[in-house]
């Protein structure tokens, strides 16, 4: 029996609907960009599909002004591919001149996950900020912090509070409720204190009203965008604007199911993963879409759109759009078996994750020196 879909900011299961949530949350798809976007494959590829009011983003990289990209971590457990994906965009839009604003979501996972505070710093920095720089962020072009401790400058940290509690006076529970369906105390705070990570680049003691600023998400954390856009409409002490959004496809589990997800280690492929983890889990556990038989499979082919090896190598792994379609053509008409395409996505993880772990390394040492204090 098939799973339902649920897509909610804390749970993703079953067949994801893309084209319903669309309807549903009121976003649309992507039209056409300009040529440094066609170029990203992330792009290219459909995979950041769908967005809000970005025109204003493309007006701003047209005309020049500066733009503030604000995204967020949850220090939850490993990082893995699918983290990986947000940062690619990090890396993307600062390359283009975006201010990169990082929040690390101590507080709310405080309150979701029921961790103390001292090991979610320890994940957020060995886990998260040292695969960013590892893949490329700089960070030293990045206002990262954590909710608990926003600024060391008196007057940010104030500001950034005191929106937090200011934006209670314009939400209802209603609304919340409406959003949210199942709500809680602590789900409220942590959906106002995130309408300020949204906003607060936008108040004079950090970038100023002028700015632009926009958010990359997946289409599960649309409803904490809508919510702060709804109070910040109505808030009567600062004319915010609007933010914009984009939003990317889930990488999916390897399950096949919902999204990578670092509460089941069966799911996810991890940044520090050995070659033999990434062998066993690709082998054991990446969701098929070849046939049960290999007499059925010669005869009738694959099917690459719901095999996860396939949509890995698409969104991450095969850069070159030709191999790409000579993979899918092959697997589709049985040429390929799944063992092959499988044996295809190992090889590259673990050449990526070679290089990538060395950088780690490195990155480390950058860590120190910015963050560890």
């Amino acid at each position: 029996m098939k799973k339902k879909m649920e897509v909610t900011p804390w749970e993703v299961s079953g067949k994801v609907d893309y084209n319903k949530l669309m309807k549903k949350f009121g976003i649309n798809s992507i039209q056409s960009l300009p040529k440094v976007f066609n170029d990203n494959i992330l792009f290219r590829r459909k995979i950041v599909f769908a967005q809000r009011e970005f025109s204003k983003i493309l007006d701003a990289l047209k005309n020049k002004r500066k733009f503030v990209m604000m995204t967020g971590l949850m220090p939850s457990g490993k990082f893995h591919f699918g983290h990986a994906l947000l940062v690619q965009q990090m890396i993307f839009y600062q390359k283009l001149g975006a201010n990169i604003y990082i929040a690390v979501a101590d507080l709310e996972a405080y309150t979701a996950r029921k961790k103390n505070l001292k090991d979610l710093r320890k994940t957020a920095i060995e886990e998260y900020l040292t695969n960013y720089v590892a893949l490329g962020l700089n960070l030293k072009k990045c206002d990262i912090y954590f909710q608990s401790d926003r600024s060391k400058e008196r007057k940010k940290s104030s500001s950034y509070y005191t929106l937090a509690s200011n934006f209670s006076r314009y939400a209802t529970f209603n609304e919340f409720k409406g959003v949210y369906g199942n709500i809680t105390p602590g789900k409220m705070n942590a959906s106002l204190l995130q309408a300020a990570d949204m906003y607060h680049p936008q108040l004079p003691e950090f970038e100023g009203s002028s700015v632009v600023t926009f958010i990359p998400v997946g289409i599960d954390q649309d409803p904490h965008i809508r919510i702060a856009r709804n109070i910040a409409r109505r808030d009567k002490d600062y004319k915010f604007s609007p933010i914009a959004s984009t939003y990317h496809l889930f990488l999916p589990g390897l399950k096949g199911n919902g999204k990578m997800s670092s509460s089941d280690e069966n799911s996810f492929i991890s940044l520090t993963d050995s070659p033999k983890e990434v062998e066993t889990k690709i082998k054991k556990y990446a969701f098929s879409g070849g046939k049960d038989t290999l007499e059925e499979h010669r005869k009738k082919g694959g099917n690459p759109d719901i095999d996860v090896s396939f949509q890995y190598l698409k969104m991450f792994f095969e850069s070159d759009d030709k191999k790409l379609q000579k993979i899918y053509d092959d697997y589709k008409s049985g040429k390929m078996l799944t063992s092959e395409l499988k044996q295809i996505l190992i090889k590259k993880i673990n050449a990526f994750l070679k290089d990538h772990q060395k950088k780690r390394i490195l990155a480390r040492k950058q860590i120190n020196n910015f963050l560890l204090r």
